[in-house]
């Protein structure tokens, strides 16, 4: 630790054009001058101090300097750049302290020019020890970060990705093999491990009939399994393949055990870094979020609406792209309590869970308590609506908790039933619309049936009095009949019209 001493307040006051006093040593020991220097013993006594000064607290060393050497002068103001490290000093020692921009720029200036202004050490030595303690600082925040904490489970829910994967592949791949030999025995036993551990024990199938495989079958399967090894249609195999298949069953059977064991250390991590997290959503889909996001702070400066589309980000920008429906849930459509839900509340429910999610985020990643209670008053909530949502029920989830929650008018319905009497006629019911319109229909016919008779009568009489009736002339014909009339007129217009019969 060192201290200065300022001599010339007055360019102070100057904080733009401060930085020119500290263009050359000379001129910097104008300004300030040293007053006490104190070294460190070792480097761990200079890294205990740098991280203490880092998270601003105050060292025993650091103390102790203060009491003796700012003690005496008490009337002068101390400057600090930390402003929490100033709060802590005025705090235990009653010290005024100053923190504002002046004395940001003359800190700039100070470290442009410590080797001026502390003389006795070289500037190579100087590096060097800069160099240690630097390296010293990281690897001590490697150690104890915060963040880096949750980098196992992030390489844990990985690994275990990886290993579902390469179970599948192996399993597909043993029934595939083995049944070429006895292909009935998939379909008997549909558990991937049952079906491993059996061909591990029994290996050809016509050791089937004298093995007893009741530590890992149900006596019904084993039965049936014992009957269709007789009469398979398999093809028979060397004993090198069945040893080979033996073999891949046993790396299933290890891996599954290996599996089991990872999900038991995630499942531990995951409650000991997020347990309001966890209750939230479960261990597999947090470590998912976690491990999507980088780290759990990460995670926590998300909003709730980047949290719900966590692992949709390709089908969200297609959608913005092409201008259709964006996404509504992404990784956190895993979580179970969206798995309860119907397909029109997942929206809902999935939308109001990312919003609790990430309170318990923030509060497992910035919070000193590690209980879970938040988690688990946050689900009952998220359940509750749920519940409502299923039900359809008349309450409403008030916004502040303080409002009362509004009803909807009641309506008395009577639970007993009455009988109805319309069931007892055979008769189809007619409709009142549609009698009136069978009514209406039968006197319009009735005019029409009037005016066929009609014309039936006249046409009768014309036929007896043997002349045929006129067809009806088109329009062309009156047309021309029209003129030849009006020639006539024309010409005889005095003559009198006789008519001949």
């Amino acid at each position: 630790f060192f201290f200065l001493q300022v001599l010339n307040e007055k360019k102070l006051q100057e904080v733009d054009s401060l930085w020119k006093e500290f263009e050359t040593p000379e001129r910097a020991n104008k300004i300030v001058k040293l007053k006490h220097f104190e070294k460190f013993q070792d480097t761990t006594e200079a890294l205990a101090a740098s991280t203490a000064l880092v998270e601003g607290k105050l060292s025993k060393n650091l103390k102790k300097i203060l009491k003796k050497i700012v003690a005496k002068d008490a009337h002068e103001q101390l400057a600090v750049a930390d402003a929490k490290l100033g709060g802590v000093i005025k705090e235990k020692l009653n010290l005024s302290c100053i923190h504002s921009p002046m004395v940001t720029e003359l800190m700039r200036g100070i470290r442009s020019q410590i080797e001026g202004l502390i003389t006795g050490l070289p500037s190579r030595e100087m590096a060097a020890m800069c160099l240690g303690l630097a390296h010293s600082l990281s690897r001590y925040k490697l150690k104890f970060s915060p963040d880096k904490v949750d980098t196992m489970i992030i390489q844990a829910i990985s690994l275990l990705d990886d290993l579902d994967k390469e179970l599948n592949n192996y399993i597909m791949r043993c029934r595939e093999w083995y049944g070429w030999h006895f292909p009935e025995l998939g379909k008997i036993i549909t558990d991937n491990l049952a079906y491993c551990k059996c061909v591990r024990k029994v290996g050809d199938r016509s050791n089937f009939a004298s093995s007893d495989v009741s530590d890992i079958l149900p006596e019904e399967i084993e039965e049936d399994v014992k009957a269709a090894a007789e009469i398979s249609m398999g093809t028979e195999v060397s004993e090198e393949d069945i040893n080979n298949i033996i073999h891949l069953c046993d790396q299933v059977i290890e891996i599954s055990e290996y599996r089991t064991q990872l999900y038991d250390y995630l499942k531990n991590r995951m409650m000991a870094i997020a347990p309001n997290l966890t209750v939230m959503v479960g261990e597999l889909v947090g470590a998912r979020l976690i491990a999507h996001a980088g780290s759990l702070l990460n995670l926590a400066k998300h909003p709730a609406s980047t949290v719900q589309l966590l692992g949709a980000e390709k089908a969200l920008f297609r959608a913005l792209k092409t201008k259709r429906d964006t996404p509504k849930f992404g990784l956190i459509y895993h979580a179970s309590l969206v798995g309860q839900s119907n397909a029109k509340n997942k929206g809902k429910i999935s939308r109001m869970l990312a919003a609790k999610t990430a309170l318990t985020i923030r509060y497992d990643a910035l919070g000193e308590n590690t209980s879970a209670e938040m988690g688990a008053e946050n689900r009952l909530k998220v359940e509750t609506r749920l519940r409502l949502l299923e039900e359809r029920g008349i309450r409403r989830i008030s916004g502040t908790g303080k409002a009362l929650a509004k009803t909807d008018k009641y309506q008395n319905k009577s639970e007993i039933k009455v009988f109805d009497p319309s069931g007892d006629s055979t008769l189809p019911a007619v409709s009142k619309k549609r009698k009136i319109q069978e009514v209406d229909e039968q006197d319009a016919e009735v005019p029409v049936k009037a005016k066929k008779f009609k014309a039936e009568m006249k046409e009768g009489t014309a036929l007896e009095d043997g002349e045929p009736v006129k067809k009806k002339k088109k329009k062309k014909d009156k047309e021309k009949q029209a003129e030849e009339e009006a020639v006539l007129s024309e010409e005889l217009p005095s003559s009198p019209i006789t008519e001949v019969r």
